[in-house]
């Protein structure tokens, strides 16, 4: 992580450890090694601090989201199927109050009607969905400028 007084974290969700295998069509062929290369690279750009982790776990998510207070400034979540039922993960988020950006690599909002549902975003700065590994840089930035226009840094 650089030393900076905007820190990031980045969160995938479940099945995100088998991006560029699974259902290609859908998520594209990047894997997520070469998301994460993207990520540092652009909160480099945007010099700011980032760590990104992975977890197929709710808990674990839920964990990785706690130990963000007072650490991280903003987060960067993607959660995929638990955006569309965990109250537990939203439930974090809102609790630690930290400013957050939901993404998604796909366009959720064209693919089976229950995708288009989350329970993360009431309580997210926004969601970005569509752009593939883009998501997460668009995010990165998004989360970013808000907490720049508002001072917010640790």
């Amino acid at each position: 992580m650089q030393n900076t007084d905007i820190k990031v974290l980045v969160i995938h969700g479940p099945n995100l450890n088998l991006l560029g295998i699974r259902e290609k069509g859908i998520y594209g062929t990047e894997d997520i090694e070469s998301i994460n290369k993207r990520i540092r690279e652009e909160a480099e750009k945007l010099n700011i601090g980032v760590e990104i982790y992975q977890s197929n776990h709710e808990g674990e998510i839920i964990d990785i989201i706690h130990s963000a207070m007072g650490k991280y400034n903003g987060i960067v979540i993607n959660p995929g199927a638990y955006t569309h039922y965990s109250i537990a993960i939203r439930d974090a988020i809102k609790a630690v109050d930290i400013p957050t950006v939901e993404v998604h690599l796909s366009n959720v909002h064209g693919r089976e009607e229950f995708r288009a549902k989350s329970v993360i975003a009431p309580v997210c700065l926004g969601q970005i969905s569509g752009f593939g590994g883009d998501s997460y840089l668009l995010g990165l930035r998004a989360v970013v400028l808000r907490l720049k226009q508002n001072n917010a840094f640790c």
